[in-house]
Parts: structure tokens; sequence; C-alpha cells
């Protein structure tokens, strides 16, 4: 799979937003803000599991019917990751 720009614009922000709380316990911050952080950082790694998801199933179906063949593998083995990332 080819990874696009906004997969890795996604995951450049998460790192930096891990990196921002790492600092904000460092400084003693308020565990309310740091929840608050990590919170935001976990749905953005669900929201950029999604995208690759998505756009690795699009891929994978489209290569299927190109060639003739049943997409239904691909499909449940996209239903298995999300299954997973739970």
């Amino acid at each position: 799979m080819t990874y696009n720009r906004d997969v890795k614009n996604r995951l450049s922000r998460i790192e930096g937003q891990v990196r921002g709380v790492s600092k904000m316990v460092e400084e003693q911050k308020d565990c309310r803000e740091v929840v608050t952080q990590l919170s935001a950082i976990r749905s953005a790694v669900d929201r950029s599991i999604g995208l690759i998801v998505a756009q690795n199933l699009e891929s994978c179906i489209r290569e299927a019917h190109e060639s003739g063949q049943n997409a239904d593998d691909a499909i449940q083995e996209a239903v298995n990751m999300i299954v997973k990332s739970r």
C-alpha cells in the first residue's frame, strides 16, 4: 500500500501531540488537561486507522474488480483490522 500525504500529515500531527503531552507531564500540568490531550490523541489515532483501512479496502476492491475476482476477502480483512484496532 502507498500512503498518501494526508496519512503522513496526520501521523506527524499525532507525533507533535504526544510530544506536547510529554512536556505537560514534565511540567506537572493538571491531570484533567493531560487526559483531555491523551483523549484527543486516541481520537486522532482512531481516525488515522479508519483512513488507512478505508484506503486499503478501496484499493483491494478496485484490484479485485479489475482482475474479475470477488472482493469478499478484502472486505473481511478490513473488518478484521477495524475490530482488532479496538
